[in-house]
């Protein structure tokens, strides 16, 4: 699930999936951060799922996937479109 606040400069989104599925740490990939595992993991928080926020320019396009253990890549399912293989985002 995405969750979107928009401030004066930027679109924070935050990237959310529940707290054990997939098992394992997992991390958001995209253009975004050079795809690079690791850089966004998502955390624990109260709710009982787990998130990362990440700022992200208004008004742009980026496309991204989850990194869990295992080497296991997967996409987001309430994301708004499909950029070949990958998830895509509009902020």
């Amino acid at each position: 699930m995405l969750e979107r606040t928009l401030k004066k400069d930027r679109t924070e989104v935050t990237f959310v999936l529940p707290a054990d599925i997939p098992p394992g740490p997992v991390s958001v990939v995209g253009d975004f951060n050079d795809w690079q595992p690791g850089v966004h993991t998502l955390k624990a928080r109260k709710d009982g799922k787990r998130a990362v926020t990440v700022a992200l320019p208004m008004k742009s396009v980026h496309s991204f996937r989850y990194l869990a253990a295992g080497d296991y890549w997967f996409n987001d399912e309430t994301a708004e479109d499909q950029d070949g293989p990958n998830s895509r985002l509009h902020t």
